[in-house]
């Protein structure tokens, strides 16, 4: 028998939600791992498996809502309840039937609807799936994210230190750039420079290993 299943706290699970930067700083895991790390969190429930879970999908689910039509704040809010959905839920997960991205975006897919008819207040009819399936990331579609993901961890890799700091503020984390020169203390003409010469660096890193 599985070990009784404590819920894991909400604010955890807010803290939890990695923003993009973390997907580009973490190796993506592939299909076979995301499911081990699934199995894990049934049979164990084991909590570094669920955090390594929560850091890959958090953002790419947050992402899907977000193209959905769910604005910034209520889309986190839905995934971190879809990754909550996955601790709770991870034994009824089977790979036999579908890719664990598939089961995750399945979870996602109801939590969206299931928000939508809440907030209209009326229990209406599900929306057509052929909808969903063309904002669902295909399991195709997140292999070619993790491998440009790789690329770009590849190519911030190459930058200078103050350089790839910019870029993370900037593209990641969606910092105005008179923050970022107030953050970083310097002035703004500065950071846009950075940023263009940063830009021109992960083209020309990106073009080479295309």
């Amino acid at each position: 028998m599985n070990a009784p299943d404590a819920p894991l706290p909400r604010l955890a699970a807010r803290r939890a939600l990695a923003p993009p930067v973390t997907a580009l700083d973490t190796p993506a895991p592939d299909a076979e791992a995301q499911a081990m790390l699934i199995r894990r969190v049934a049979t164990a429930r084991d909590r570094q498996a669920f955090a390594a879970l929560f850091k890959y999908f958090a953002p790419r689910v947050k992402a899907y809502l977000r193209r959905a039509g769910l604005e910034p704040g209520e889309a986190e809010e839905v995934a971190q309840e879809v990754l909550l959905s996955l601790w709770r839920k991870a034994e009824s997960f089977d790979p036999a039937r579908a890719a664990p991205a598939t089961w995750v975006f399945a979870i996602a897919r109801n939590a969206r609807i299931d928000r939508a008819r809440r907030n209209h207040g009326l229990p209406g009819a599900p929306e057509p799936e052929e909808a969903e399936d063309e904002l669902a990331p295909s399991a195709e579609t997140l292999t070619l994210t993790a491998e440009r993901e790789a690329r770009v961890r590849g190519a911030l890799g190459q930058l200078a230190p103050e350089q790839q700091k910019i870029v993370k503020l900037s593209f990641f984390s969606d910092t105005p750039h008179a923050a970022i020169a107030s953050e970083l203390n310097l002035p703004l003409g500065t950071v846009k420079s950075r940023i263009r010469l940063a830009l021109a660096k992960l083209r020309a890193a990106l073009e080479e290993v295309r």
